[in-house]
């Protein structure tokens, strides 16, 4: 079986056979995305900085997906801190993405939906 904290290593070893360990950059906190200059609507990179050496990088993209994940710590939960570093309920994710791609021009929908763990006596677990 495998556990949402496996997936991300599992993952990164496939990304890495299928395009190349040189065409992937790890630990870059991108924190701009470009607009193409000829289509406003579009965009065409993004700025960012490696979080362990003194590096900036710009990246140049003919397509660019947003997969920063949600807010999941905007609403804290009654739980003591069990569930924080799973997977589906990642202290990472920040909403980034949202400012990111509202500042780029994005409609964002779907904000009504909100992430509620499943708790149950002597555990929890994500639903749906």
């Amino acid at each position: 079986m495998i556990h949402g904290e496996s997936y991300k290593p599992i993952i990164a070893e496939a990304a890495k056979m299928a395009i190349g360990e040189e065409n992937i950059y790890e630990r870059v906190f991108i924190f701009e995305l470009l607009k193409d200059k000829n289509d406003l609507n579009a965009v065409a990179g993004a700025v960012g900085f490696s979080v362990r050496l003194p590096k900036f990088y710009v990246f140049k993209a003919k397509a660019v997906l947003l997969a920063t994940g949600g807010a999941t710590l905007l609403f804290r939960p009654r739980s003591t801190g069990e569930a924080a570093g799973r997977t589906w309920y990642a202290i990472f994710d920040t909403g980034s993405g949202y400012y990111m791609g509202l500042k780029a021009g994005a409609m964002l929908t779907q904000f009504e939906h909100r992430f509620i763990p499943f708790r149950f006596k002597d555990g929890y677990g994500p639903v749906g």
